[in-house]
């Protein structure tokens, strides 16, 4: 059980923070309160990015009238001296704190004047800009002194796919005409099975996502795959199906052909909101396309399903522009630097931290 290590003073009755030892069971009661959206970022999820990614963690708890409405883990970053923390989390969707709906100011102003005592800086993100808790915090920082700067990652492309459907605008009559021709010619390789994958399918089936991933193009070229157990990303997102709850968000769809696993689409559902992760497909059939094969087909069984919306993140804008997406927020990386000395070092760090992020 996580051990309290400091509570906030300065707070009204209403209005209380904590720091305590590693991750609170605070956060599950947070993430059921969250936006929609933001209700992955569950105790395994942080508790699975802590052991792959590194810690050790501790957990800011806001509470407003005896109910947890805030949750931001935390692992130290750099010296430990130098008394700087970052959300941890995977880089995709986002990074961030879990906030419930309905939070006010001042939970913001409970969680910093805690930090502020405890910690010199801290880092949210990447994070999109329509992230109402982290656009609460950082308002509420540069309201009490603090340094908040930001650095542009990219900009998230969004497909409002209830809205082009209903519209009659998706998909078009010529879009399938071209996939049964495509269809058509994959089939000569063999047998085409669709299927999908999700809840008691993980996370033994993230092997066969691995097996895809190794064969495309991504293992072939030894880039940072999502799924094999090459890299820490696939230890990961076998650690956070532990969870039930985050298991029936993952979904994959799978192309066999002849038995033989040829293409993935696999994606996280939050609500009607959908987070596209990865696809990926042996490059054996490339000139079938059984890529758009796969998508068009998962796109249309998330929309029966309820799905209204699809965030596929940042670049490759080609076929995300193609299936009719368009530019959504930013995302953003947060330095968020304490009243004071780290402060001024944040103000005079702000535009090397903005030019990071091209590199």
């Amino acid at each position: 059980m996580p051990m309290r290590l400091a509570g906030d003073e300065g707070t009204t009755s209403r209005v209380r923070a904590t720091l305590v030892e590693g991750l609170s069971t605070a956060i599950d009661e947070v993430a059921a309160a969250a936006p929609a959206t933001h209700r992955f970022l569950r105790y395994q999820w942080f508790a699975s990015a802590v052991a792959v990614y590194g810690g050790p963690a501790t957990t800011l708890v806001v509470e407003e009238d005896g109910r947890p409405v805030l949750a931001m883990p935390l692992v130290p970053v750099g010296p430990r001296m130098a008394r700087i923390a970052a959300v941890p989390g995977s880089y995709w969707p986002f990074r961030a704190p879990v906030t419930a709906e309905g939070a006010t100011g001042a939970v913001a102003r409970a969680a910093l004047a805690l930090l502020a005592r405890h910690r010199r800086a801290i880092r949210i993100g990447p994070v999109p800009d329509s992230d109402s808790g982290v656009t609460m915090l950082v308002e509420a920082a540069r309201a009490s002194g603090w340094t908040a700067s930001d650095r542009v990652i990219g900009t998230t492309w969004i497909f409002r796919m209830a809205d082009a459907a209903a519209g009659g605008a998706w998909p078009r009559n010529s879009t399938l005409r071209k996939n049964r021709f495509f269809e058509k010619h994959l089939g000569e390789h063999g047998a085409l099975d669709w299927s999908f994958l999700t809840g008691a399918d993980w996370p033994a089936g993230f092997d066969t996502l691995g097996a895809i991933e190794t064969r495309s193009w991504v293992g072939q070229e030894g880039l940072d795959a999502k799924f094999t157990m090459q890299g820490r990303h696939g230890a990961f997102w076998r650690r956070a199906m532990a969870d039930p709850v985050l298991a029936g968000m993952a979904r994959a769809a799978l192309l066999r052909i002849d038995g033989a696993p040829a293409a993935f689409s696999f994606d996280l559902d939050a609500g009607p909101w959908r987070y596209a992760i990865a696809n990926s497909y042996d490059p054996q059939f490339a000139r079938q396309s059984p890529g758009r094969l796969l998508v068009y087909r998962n796109l249309a069984d998330a929309l029966a399903r309820g799905v209204r919306d699809v965030d596929w993140g940042i670049g490759d804008s080609g076929y995300k522009e193609t299936l009719g997406s368009e530019p959504g927020p930013a995302m953003r990386d947060w330095l968020l630097c304490a009243p004071g000395v780290s402060a001024l070092a944040g103000r005079l760090m702000a535009e090397s931290w903005r030019r990071s992020a091209r590199g």
